[in-house]
């Protein structure tokens, strides 16, 4: 492998991290044995024993390991690969949900969108039980409202007429949508554990909040107050990132569904999600010992306050789990034991109905010996950092695809193929989708083509990066 390349994408990387979490960039780094092979330098073959937290009667269930049982004195840097996994779901048991489902009608919408729209909330409104509340919302330019109502066969009925009117006309007005949504569902957070907006829309907004910070932040809000918020973009023209986004922020999922017949299996998907969840408003957080002066958390968004790094997850239903890498850059002692992470899990246990969390503290030995170091490397958390190092690649292909810059593409796929390369063997499945990629990339001869592929590799980060809230 290239190791100037590496090192210049690392470096990167580490200088972006730092600007998004408003943090300067970390000291100059001495030892990468962590993060950078040598050219002749054997593969790990070290596996290090998983550290765990498993409460006996919570929901949740924390591991992690180090990329490396030791870490050489001085500035280093260091791998963290956490699994946060939710328990299994008990049979029969069926969590009563109040929805609040948020159609677009807006102009686009027209035609075959909106009629499979239509054809999958009647599916959605068929499977509610007496036990759930839903309201209605469909926006434009204006928005109106059913209002939150338990679904009996009567509510049912009138549900089904007004769905089935339903025409399209207007903008595109999502901020709307779920402001209406929210008012409707604040009612009724104490006598439901779980309560969710389901936004679905083929555009970007038009009107009402239209820059992304701004949905951000409303989506975080409502996460805040109790409403998860998934995101769903149907067709050829929404904005991925934007619907990523808010879903990340509300806690929910999102779906890139460039096909609308497949609506209804989404909407049913989302049904199965909310009426199975054990844990909601998820929070990781991750504290940063004396000595460990920044960390990125590889593909989803965090902040930073002190030496307290935030990350929102998204609401498990039971057996699901998310799995993350974090970079940290830290400075050692010369020798002793080293503090490099505490990591707790904060959440609401929905059989419980009540505040939990779990942690688990993570730590190497530092030493003067190079060597020392390069023989004790994880196998399994080296291969678990390549993927999504180089899955960053992948998310800068996606973008540059959109802007039409294919030899900027067409290099930061071969990026990620170069580090993937390190580990060619674990990684062949990721080898064999980059090659995909790059066929119908190249074959691709109109801006659909090229928005459908770039939509396509950037479902495939989101897997990479071991997130499961994806359609």
């Amino acid at each position: 492998m290239n190791r100037t390349l590496l090192l210049v994408s690392f470096a990167g990387l580490l200088a972006l991290g730092a600007l998004y979490l408003g943090m300067p960039p970390p000291p100059p780094v001495t030892d990468t044995s962590h993060t950078v092979a040598k050219p002749d330098e054997p593969a790990a073959t070290v596996t290090l024993p998983l550290v765990t937290s498993t409460p006996t009667d919570g929901a949740l269930s924390l591991s992690g390991k180090l990329s490396g049982a030791y870490v050489q004195e001085g500035n280093s840097e260091v791998f963290a690969w956490l699994e946060l996994k939710a328990r299994p779901p008990e049979s029969g048991r069926r969590v009563p949900v109040n929805l609040a489902l948020v159609i677009d009608r807006s102009g686009s919408m027209s035609g075959q969108k909106l009629a499979d729209a239509k054809r999958a909330a009647l599916e959605l409104v068929r499977r509610l039980t007496p036990e759930d509340r839903l309201a209605f919302v469909d926006y434009g330019t204006d928005v109106r409202a059913l209002p939150s109502r338990l679904v009996t066969p009567e509510v049912q009925e009138e549900l089904v007429r007004t769905i089935s009117a339903l025409q399209d006309d207007g903008s595109t007005n999502m901020s709307g949508g779920l402001t209406e949504a929210a008012r409707a569902l604040r009612p009724y957070l104490s006598q439901f554990r779980v309560s969710r907006a389901i936004l679905l829309s083929d555009g970007q907004p038009t009107t009402g909040m239209v820059r992304p910070e701004e949905l951000y932040t409303l989506t975080r809000s409502l996460r805040d107050e109790g409403i998860t918020v998934s995101a769903l973009g149907v067709g050829g023209d929404f904005h991925e990132v934007l619907m990523r986004g808010m879903a990340e922020q509300g806690g929910g999922f999102s779906g890139f569904i460039d096909d609308s017949a497949k609506l209804a299996e989404v909407f049913s998907r989302e049904l199965d999600q909310a009426t199975s969840t054990v844990a909601r408003r998820v929070e990781l957080e991750l504290r940063l010992p004396a000595g460990v002066q920044s960390v990125e958390v590889l593909g989803v968004p965090s902040t930073r306050e002190g030496q307290v790094v935030k990350v929102p997850l998204y609401d498990l239903a039971g057996d699901q789990s998310v799995r993350l890498v974090a970079k940290l850059t830290l400075t050692a002692p010369a020798s002793g034991v080293v503090q490099v992470l505490d990591a707790r899990v904060h959440y609401v246990d929905v059989a419980k109905d009540s505040a939990a969390d779990t942690g688990l503290a993570l730590s190497a030995s530092a030493t003067a010996d190079a060597a020392v170091v390069r023989a004790n490397l994880d196998k399994d958390v080296r291969v678990h950092a390549t993927r999504a190092l180089g899955t960053q690649h992948m998310v800068a292909a996606a973008e540059e695809m959109k802007r039409g810059n294919r030899q900027a593409a067409r290099g930061l796929l071969d990026n990620a193929r170069r580090i993937f390369g390190t580990s060619a063997s674990a990684l062949s499945g990721e080898l064999a989708e980059l090659d995909q990629t790059e066929a119908a990339y190249g074959n691709a001869s109109n801006e659909e083509e090229v928005r459908r592929e770039s939509r396509n590799l950037y479902k495939k980060t989101m897997k990479n990066f071991g997130q499961s809230n994806a359609y």
